[in-house]
């Protein structure tokens, strides 16, 4: 399932079928997956922690799953799942002295995702917008012992319509992690864009779905 900038009344379901989409995602030369659980996001807690591990499992992928988040319970269960890394978002924001202890006990396995609508920080599955912006919350991040930052621009997701690339590279040099970029992508040209930034990688979604971008392709043009 996909929703267009962050609207719940705006998805579409492309698949029933997350194994099997995984395990496509794989045959086509990925090694890492980004797994969101929407219903966990909206509701605050893992809805779907059995198709995760089930995806983790199977597909020998390394899985990185956001959504819902919030405790440290939920994060044990998803490593102990096999899950690669979890993304904390709302407690990001809320709880950076918890981030940063759980980032000391679970090294390397801890990212941030940073969502953000009109330039403020948006929480809790995307429906609250707080009154920080990103590039404070960047410098609340420095810090913490994250492995990376995953910065979304909910006014371009899901559309298509080019990733944020000005907002993202601002974001970047101003919070010293890797981070990962997410939204806008429906092109190799908006692969190639991004690519120019100083980020570590690039989250593609509606776009493979739709065949817009070819996960091949995308892949040869980021190693190049």
């Amino acid at each position: 399932m996909r929703l267009v900038q962050g609207e719940a009344s705006r998805e579409t379901v492309f698949s029933t079928d997350p194994l099997e989409v995984a395990a496509g995602f794989r045959e086509a030369g990925a090694e890492h997956l980004h797994m969101v659980d929407l219903d966990g996001a909206f509701e605050g807690e893992p809805r779907h922690l059995g198709i995760v591990a089930e995806v983790a499992r199977e597909t020998g992928l390394k899985v990185e799953i956001g959504g819902g988040i919030r405790t440290r319970d939920t994060v044990l269960r998803y490593l102990n799942a096999g899950v690669d890394r979890v993304i904390i978002g709302t407690r990001a924001l809320e709880s950076p002295d918890w981030l940063a202890k759980l980032c000391e006990e679970f090294p390397g396995r801890i990212a941030a995702g940073v969502d953000v609508r009109d330039g403020k920080v948006a929480v809790r599955g995307w429906v609250e917008v707080s009154q920080m912006t990103a590039l404070d919350l960047a410098d609340r991040l420095k810090g913490i012992a994250l492995r990376a930052v995953i910065f979304t621009d909910i006014s371009v997701d899901g559309t298509l319509a080019g990733p944020a690339v000005e907002s993202t590279r601002a974001f970047a040099e101003r919070v010293k992690h890797p981070v990962v970029a997410s939204g806008g992508v429906g092109s190799l040209e908006h692969v190639r864009a991004l690519a120019q930034l100083p980020i570590e990688g690039i989250i593609i979604g509606r776009a493979l779905y739709t065949g817009a971008v070819a996960l091949r392709e995308a892949l040869e043009v980021v190693r190049n």
